[in-house]
């Protein structure tokens, strides 16, 4: 496949340092940043953390110790 871009001198002369460096063409060197692109979003899988919410239950004593916090537990 053929594209055609437009780049800044100094962005074209550092692809053009680093194929020379490296022994490969410019389009080479391209290609191969291009492959470290990240996957598009539709592509990701979204993590999910196990730790969301672990504070948020109703179970236990959570609520009564925010009660008790609001109702002025400890103060002077």
């Amino acid at each position: 496949m053929t594209l055609s871009i437009d780049l800044p001198e100094q962005a074209l002369a550092r692809l053009r340092a680093e194929a020379h460096r490296r022994g490969i063409s410019v389009d080479d060197v391209v290609a191969e940043l291009a492959s470290q692109l990240p996957p598009e979003r539709g592509d990701v899988r979204r993590r999910r953390l196990a730790f969301v919410g672990a504070g948020a239950s109703k179970n236990g004593i959570t609520h009564q110790v925010d009660e008790a916090l609001a109702a002025g537990f400890g103060r002077d």
